[in-house]
């Protein structure tokens, strides 16, 4: 018994150690639903978000998920998104987010909030938007 009280007790600690801001990684829906957006470690400890899944409801008639591009010509599948973020005390920044749709990067923010939801702020000087992304669960 005291075995199981002492790891639910860990796993409890573990669980909110990961649910902290830093914690970022996963795959998240958009605030738009149209993509999912797997954020991995960029091999430095770093976030790196690339798109993994398009909404086929959203793109365009005769287009698909595997033929969408961006506004470049990039297929947007596997496109990476978020990238160069360095650590702070309470969140990730100093990062960009990408626009496949307007071809155009911003200065970006990235915090896990206390519900499990991904706060993401792009911004342009002093303007910034904030998005709520919601963690996709892996099917299975």
């Amino acid at each position: 018994m005291a075995r199981l009280i002492l790891a639910a007790g860990v796993l409890l600690l573990t669980s909110n150690v990961l649910a902290g801001p830093h914690n970022v990684f996963g795959t998240f829906l958009t605030q738009e639903k149209n993509s999912h957006i797997q954020i991995t470690d960029c091999g430095d400890g770093s976030p790196c978000g690339t798109i993994v899944w398009l909404n086929p409801e959203t793109l365009d008639e005769g287009v698909t998920p595997k033929t969408a591009k961006s506004k470049t010509g990039e297929p947007i599948l596997g496109l990476q998104i978020l990238s160069e973020f360095t650590r702070k005390k309470k969140d990730w920044r100093g990062g960009t987010i990408y626009d496949p749709g307007k071809d155009k990067s911003y200065a970006s923010r990235l915090k896990r909030l206390e519900n499990g939801s991904l706060e993401v702020k792009g911004c342009i000087s002093l303007f910034c938007q904030t998005q709520i992304w919601l963690e996709v669960q892996p099917e299975g």
